[in-house]
């Protein structure tokens, strides 16, 4: 048990001096401020998902992964929808873009990183060369099928309006419905009352205790979040402008960082305890529900500020932006036909994600280029996710079909390594 309270107390030192600033309403520096406030939400964020590896083993099978996925991310849906609403307060001004960047970054991190991170982990853990999927998680890969098509719609209309934001929502209620209904994947070598992280030391608490101690975690940590949300977004504009980095990467790409590390920590104990896959497939939830329930979240955390409905737009940065996401999407879900990821496939999303991330910070002043850019790297997605499909067809079509069976017809079992 000192394990876990130790790990408790740190997670509070790391939140205190954010709670000082807060309540006294001390801004001594921007640069120290985003440090101060990014290590609140980082701490408060482990503190959810330590609740939520315990709650695995509370929680209807098929929602298990979902709902973990979810209360991980609660840090980084924090930050985007704080931009939003000031984007609603003020339609003309740069938030606008922030809460687009933000949204992006988030999605092309956990693709681009986490997903190849899990497999390089499982690689040099077992000398496995890929992590395999079971027929059941056809469902998630369908899930994020459908929003990923539905991205294009909006790049058509170069917005974010209340109608897509309904069927955005109501994708992940179906999502999570259609999880639900599903039997839990047993994986080879995993013992069923083995929980990862700080879940095993909590559960050797009586269970009212567990429960009240993953309230109290719970509730501190929404409580930071809420908290510092605000002054850690403004500090780090405030922090570009200081060191004269364009604040427009740092909220695409180290925000998301500090919001999206406790869900990566949590899959990554989930390769390190023999359960790569699910691992991998938290991340894959972790994906749709910022697909999905992030995006749709968006214009109506806009419509809040502005007092009346109001469609987020995406101007021709953003645009372009949008439309890479989507296009590493596919690509990923391509690379996920045979229900499961490779290390092939693991270097070349991180390959691609590192080009990206050159790039950007390359033409970060030549906003023409960079827009050229981004048109050039997603249809370099799109064209080879079009070539794995093309070679992958049958696998697609077992994929929807299974997705479509009723779950009593889902077989749990993991994927063969040799397909």
């Amino acid at each position: 048990m000192r394990k876990l309270w130790f790990s408790v107390a740190v997670a509070v030192l790391a939140m205190l001096p954010a709670i000082y600033f807060r309540v006294t309403d001390w801004r001594p520096d921007p640069i120290l401020d985003a440090m101060v406030f990014g290590a609140a939400i980082l701490a408060a964020g482990f503190m959810l998902s330590w609740g939520a590896e315990t709650a695995e083993g509370q929680i209807s099978a098929g929602l298990i992964l979902a709902v973990v996925a979810i209360i991980t991310v609660l840090p980084e849906y924090a930050v985007d929808i704080y931009y939003a609403w000031r984007a609603g307060q003020a339609p003309q001004s740069d938030y606008v873009h922030y809460a687009a960047a933000n949204m992006t970054g988030a999605n092309r991190l956990l693709v681009g990183i986490a997903w190849p991170l899990l497999v390089l982990l499982h690689w040099w853990r077992t000398r496995s060369q890929s992590i395999q999927l079971a027929p059941v998680n056809s469902v998630e890969i369908l899930f994020l099928l459908i929003p990923s098509l539905y991205a294009f719609s909006i790049l058509m209309k170069d917005s974010i309006s209340f109608v897509d934001s309904i069927l955005l929502i109501a994708i992940f209620i179906a999502y999570l419905w259609r999880v639900g209904s599903l039997p839990k994947v047993e994986e080879e070598g995993e013992d069923e009352d083995e929980e990862v992280g700080l879940a095993a030391e909590i559960e050797k608490l009586p269970v009212r205790r567990q429960w009240a101690l993953m309230g109290g975690l719970a509730l501190t940590a929404a409580t930071v979040i809420f908290v510092s949300a605000e002054p850690f977004a403004e500090a780090m504009i405030d922090s570009g402008r200081i060191l004269g980095i364009d604040e427009f990467l740092l909220i695409q790409w180290l925000a998301p960082l500090a919001s999206e590390a406790p869900a990566v920590t949590v899959a990554i104990l989930f390769v390190l305890s023999n359960r790569a896959a699910a691992g991998l497939t938290t991340m894959i939830s972790d994906k749709i529900n910022q697909w999905t329930l992030l995006v749709g979240m968006l214009p109506l955390a806009m419509s809040v500020g502005a007092g009346s409905l109001m469609a987020l737009p995406l101007d021709a940065r953003q645009h372009e932006e949008f439309f890479l996401t989507a296009a590493q999407s596919l690509f990923g879900l391509a690379l996920l036909l045979r229900l499961r990821l490779g290390i092939g496939g693991a270097i070349a999303l991180s390959v691609l994600f590192s080009a990206q991330i050159g790039l950007a910070f390359t033409f970060r002043d030549d906003e023409a280029l960079t827009i050229r850019t981004l048109t050039w790297l997603g249809w370099g997605y799109l064209a080879l996710a079009a070539a794995i499909v093309a070679m992958n067809w049958k696998g697609l079509k077992q994929i929807l079909f299974t997705a479509a069976r009723p779950h009593q017809q889902v077989r749990a079992q993991p994927a063969s390594a040799e397909r």
